[in-house]
């Protein structure tokens, strides 16, 4: 089971994202909702959004598979963060100059998946 978030033209730069991106990266989802929810960083309430989504996305897929469905199984397999398009403003200056704002979008992707059960069996 497999299921994927994705928010896009959020207002954070994407290097803040990242940083916090990387804190839940390969933790299991429930945790992972735990961490985001007490983290201090500004981007962890839209990374938090887009995760529980996802989750939310493998339990209609369970659903619709008629699947039986434990959000504790749920692994963040994968996050990352994309930049997206920069809004370009102006702000004035000493003696009549102008100098150039960026502001940031990103877009940002959460992959949940339950990890893949190992059989032993009696190979090399």
């Amino acid at each position: 089971m497999e299921a994927k978030a994705q928010a896009r033209y959020v207002r954070v730069t994407p290097q803040k994202a990242r940083r916090v991106v990387d804190l839940i990266r390969g933790k299991q989802a429930t945790e992972a909702v735990a961490v985001l929810q007490f983290a201090p960083q500004g981007a962890s309430e839209q990374i938090r959004k887009v995760l529980e989504s996802a989750i939310a996305n493998a339990r209609y897929a369970a659903d619709q598979a008629s699947a039986p469905f434990d959000e504790r199984t749920l692994v963040v397999s994968e996050a990352y963060v994309d930049e997206g398009p920069t809004m370009k403003r102006f702000r004035p200056r000493a003696q009549g100059r102008a100098s150039r704002i960026n502001k940031r979008t990103s877009h940002i992707t959460v992959r949940v998946a339950q990890p893949q059960k190992t059989t032993a069996e009696g190979g090399n």
